[in-house]
Order: structure tokens, then C-alpha cells, then sequence
């Protein structure tokens, strides 16, 4: 048998008893299920119990006026998204129209007015109620959607990060054994581009969906961009001249300080370098970084130039865009997921600076503009030259890591340092050989099956105590992973797969 549609409820608020009964009449004679309240006091309590869906609120009452009770009904959240209609005998002038819309009503009646206006008005209200009803269900529902797109963002992310991190530590390998094989030297290289560039297409996604949900967080001290563009130039270089293209880079001698984050100015400038390279088939792809005025008001210019496609001026107001791409053919000949540019914009401003983009239309290139404010004189970092020195030395380390492929390779790479490792595949084993061996340093994957990461870390703090330097090793790498790690005890937090080159500074500082 069919289920019955519910009545929908109309509260009918009047202290006039004759008024009273004839709309309760006329209501109920439409077919609605009808409440009745003779004060102000009452219409409130009946509203919180019953959550009427509409409530015909006369504006006269012996207690306290409609105009209050509208007021009280929306600043209570269980009664805020009742549809509210007032009516008056009295109140009829335009100003007290007003007074009771602006206070919160959805509708306002002058008596005397026919039954038929009464009802198709309670009828319009029962629609908008409705609509925002399915709105909010709506909004719901896409809330609950986009959390667990996040959930499978990270989750897709730690998948990837596993066998991509045990590729490029056998990377690292390959590289220390310089092959005299021409042929096998550039399959080498070829790997190691495709792994380094389809590490970066799992960070810009993740990234691009911590920026729309404003997850995003700077890890700040004094960043010398000189330094972190330098880095940059060095890894993409080969990258770029193996497209047959020329990359001229323009430096100051001496270093640009601003107050960010190095990791976040790299995907800047990597972004950028890349994106120009990409976009160009023949010619230059030129870089300058300099300074710009002095003392408060002095910023970092960079400016990334190339002879490329070009980009159409209509197109060229989007480019910041997420999705926006120079590239729309069919066959997507240039690659990439249109996000690179939005987390350029994003990171630049959490910065403090700005980015522009300048074409002379197709076929003229384009160029890129970065400006960043630098640090103060007084707050530029005074150098030691500490950091022209090699610090790396043989350690005791113990690597605890589940994924096999993952364990062998990075257990070579460090041992290929100079360094003692013992090695764990799982949380109690890892703990085990810790209190057994006592290592000077822990690499620990915070997935472990049985005992996590965290609980590695914790037990390790309780039983060895401060003078173990611990490393996380995760495939999650948003704030929140980070934050954790550094609760459970962990000195350092690596998002897999991480680059030789940065694991041994990090074992270097550590």
C-alpha cells in the first residue's frame, strides 16, 4: 500500500477568537493540518515542538508583538527555517510592510483578504520551503561528495607514492653507477624525467584540491631564491635542452632573502621553467631573476620568457584559471592537467606577491612575471659558510619499511652513501631493532601494517628517548600528515617519493 503524502502543518497565531477560528476553517478545508496559538509566548513553544512548516503570525498580539516573534522564531535554529506570513488588521501602512519583511517574514498580509489569497499564499511559501529544502539536501550531498573525492585524492596519492618512491631511490642507484653504455645511460635519463615528471602530476592534483578547500599552509624562514632557482634550473636544464631548446638564466650574484617556504617557490618556479619549455618547439627559453626598488618597498623580479606557441588574447585573461590551457587541440600534444598555473597564482599571493602572463598573441611566445617582496636588510641571514661545507658521515640507520621493492632500493642508496643500514618491514620489528642495534637515525613509512608509523615513533620516544632522529616517510603529504607527524615525535616528515638529492640533505642536517 502506497504511503500517504504528510499533511504539511500551518501554526495559526491570532488572539482575536473569531479571527482565529475562520482561518483555521479555511486552512483546513484546503487540506492542511492546522495548530492554533492565542499569544506570542505560545506560538514560540508550539513552533520549537511541532516545527510547523508554515506559521500565519498575526502581528497584534497581548503579549509580545508578531514583529518580536519573527524575530525570536529566526535567531533559534530549530525553528529559523520556518516559512513566516504576518498578517494585520492594524499594521497596514507600507512602513510597517517593511518593518515586518526586513525583520524576517516571507510574506505579508493586510486584512481583510480573501480565502483565496490566504491559501495561495501559504501555497507559494510551502514551494519556497521546498526549494531551499532540496537546496540544502543539495548542498549536502555535494559536501559529502567532495570529502570523500578528498579522501580518494589522498588515498589515489599514497597509492602512487609507494611504487614511484622505490622507482626513484633505484633512480638514485642507477645514477652513483655511471653506465659507459650510450644507449643505457639515456633510457636512464628518460626514467628518471618521466618518474620526476609524473611525481609532479600527483602533487599538483593533491594540491590543486587542498587550494580549493583552503588546506593549504607555508612553511616559512628566510628563503634565498637565488639558491632555490638555482636548484631548479639544474634539474630541469637537461630536461629542457633535450627538447632541442636553448635555456639562458640570468642570476644576481649575490642571493634575494624573503620571508617563504623553498618547497613552494620550487613548484613556482618549476611550474613556470616547465610550462615554457613545454609550450615551445624551437627556439629559447629564457629566465632573469633580479631586484626591484630598495629598503621597504624592494622585490624579487623574475621573469620567464620563451619563443613558443604563444597565447590567443582571449584566452590570455583565464590562464590563471583552473583547466585553463594554452593547448585545447584534440590530440593534447602538450600534455599536462591545466592546474599547474592555478597553483602558481595561489602560492605566489600566500606569498605576498603577484603573477602575470603577457603574450603577443599565437606563434609569439609568451612571458611570465613574478614579483615577491624580499626581506629587510636588517632580517637577511647573516652566512656562515657552513652550508659550502659536506657534513654527510657514515651512520647507524634503521630503515622500517613494508613495501619490498621500496626497502631494497633505498637500503642500496644509503648503504652506496656510506652508511650502516639495518632494515624492518613492519612496526614491531622495526621497534625491536631499534632497542638492539640503537641507531643514530630512523626512517620510518608511516603505513606499516600492525604498529602504524606513529606508534613506532611514539614507543621509540618513550623507550629510547631524544637522542634518535626520526624521519616519516609517507605518501600523504597535506598539512595535517605533517602536523601529526611532528605530534607522534618525528624530527622530519618526507612525502614520498623523495629525491635522493633531498633525502641526503635531510640526513646531512639531521
Amino acid at each position: 500500500m502506497a504511503e500517504q503524502p504528510r499533511l504539511a502543518t500551518v501554526l495559526n497565531v491570532n488572539d482575536d477568537e473569531a479571527n482565529r477560528y475562520l482561518v483555521n476553517r479555511i486552512l483546513e478545508m484546503s487540506g492542511y493540518h492546522v495548530l492554533e496559538a492565542a499569544t506570542g509566548m505560545a506560538a514560540l513553544l508550539l513552533a520549537e515542538e511541532h516545527r510547523p512548516d508554515v506559521i500565519v503570525l498575526d502581528v497584534k498580539l497581548p503579549d509580545i508583538s508578531g514583529y518580536e516573534v519573527c524575530a525570536r522564531l529566526r535567531a533559534n535554529a530549530a525553528t529559523a527555517a520556518i516559512a513566516v506570513m504576518h498578517t494585520s488588521a492594524t499594521f497596514v501602512t507600507p512602513d510597517k510592510k517593511v518593518q515586518g519583511l526586513e525583520g524576517g517574514a516571507d510574506a505579508y498580509l493586510t486584512q481583510p483578504y480573501e480565502p483565496s489569497e490566504l491559501i495561495a499564499t501559504v501555497r507559494s511559501l510551502l514551494r519556497l520551503r521546498h526549494a531551499e529544502q532540496q537546496a540544502r539536501l543539495r548542498t549536502d550531498q555535494l559536501i559529502e561528495m567532495d570529502r570523500r573525492k578528498d579522501e580518494f585524492l589522498a588515498m589515489l596519492a599514497h597509492e602512487l607514492r609507494n611504487p614511484l618512491a622505490a622507482i626513484m631511490t633505484a633512480i638514485g642507484i642507477l645514477e652513483r653507477k655511471a653506465s659507459t653504455d650510450t644507449k643505457e645511460a639515456r633510457m636512464h635519463g628518460i626514467i628518471q624525467r618521466q618518474t620526476n615528471h609524473l611525481a609532479r602530476l600527483v602533487d599538483d592534483l593533491l594540491d590543486v584540491s587542498r587550494i580549493t578547500r583552503g588546506k593549504v599552509e607555508l612553511r616559512q624562514e628566510p628563503v634565498s631564491l637565488t639558491e632555490v632557482l638555482q636548484q631548479v634550473l639544474s634539474i630541469l636544464r637537461p630536461r629542457v635542452e633535450s627538447r632541442g631548446l636553448t635555456l639562458e638564466a640570468r642570476l644576481p650574484r649575490a642571493p634575494l632573502w624573503l620571508e617563504g617556504d623553498a618547497t613552494r617557490l620550487e613548484q613556482v618556479f618549476t611550474n613556470l621553467v616547465d610550462n615554457a619549455a613545454k609550450y615551445t618547439d624551437q627556439g629559447t627559453v629564457t629566465v632573469d631573476l633580479f631586484q626591484e626598488g630598495v629598503d621597504g618597498s624592494a622585490q624579487a623580479v623574475l621573469r620567464v620568457k620563451d619563443t613558443g606557441i604563444g597565447i590567443p588574447p582571449e584566452k590570455l585573461p583565464a590562464m590563471f584559471e583552473l583547466f585553463a590551457q594554452a593547448d585545447t587541440s584534440l590530440e593534447r600534444s602538450r600534455g599536462g592537467l591545466g592546474i599547474g598555473l592555478t597553483l602558481v597564482r595561489t602560492l605566489v599571493r600566500m606569498h605576498g606577491g603577484s603573477v602575470d602572463a603577457t603574450s603577443g598573441g599565437l606563434g609569439q611566445g609568451s612571458e611570465f612575471v613574478v614579483r615577491l617582496p624580499l626581506l629587510p636588510a636588517d632580517r637577511v641571514p647573516r652566512s656562515t659558510g657552513a652550508n659550502l661545507m659536506d657534513t654527510r658521515r657514515a651512520r647507524r640507520i634503521l630503515l622500517v619499511e613494508d613495501n619490498s621493492d621500496a626497502r631494497q632500493s633505498m637500503r642500496e642508496l644509503l648503504e652506496l652513501w656510506g652508511h650502516q643500514v639495518a632494515v624492518a618491514q613492519d612496526g614491531m620489528q622495526g621497534v625491536a631493532l631499534a632497542l638492539e642495534h640503537a641507531p643514530e637515525l630512523a626512517l620510518v613509512d608511516i603505513g606499516l601494517p600492525g604498529l602504524d608509523g606513529y606508534q613506532v615513533a611514539r614507543t621509540l620516544r618513550a623507550r629510547v628517548g631524544q637522542q634518535l632522529r626520526l624521519v616519516a616517510l609517507s605518501g600523504y603529504g597535506d598539512p595535517e600528515a605533517y602536523q601529526q607527524a611532528l605530534k607522534a615525535g618525528f624530527d622530519v616528515h618526507l612525502t614520498k617519493p623523495v629525491r635522493p638529492a633531498d633525502l641526503d640533505r635531510v640526513l646531512s642536517n639531521l
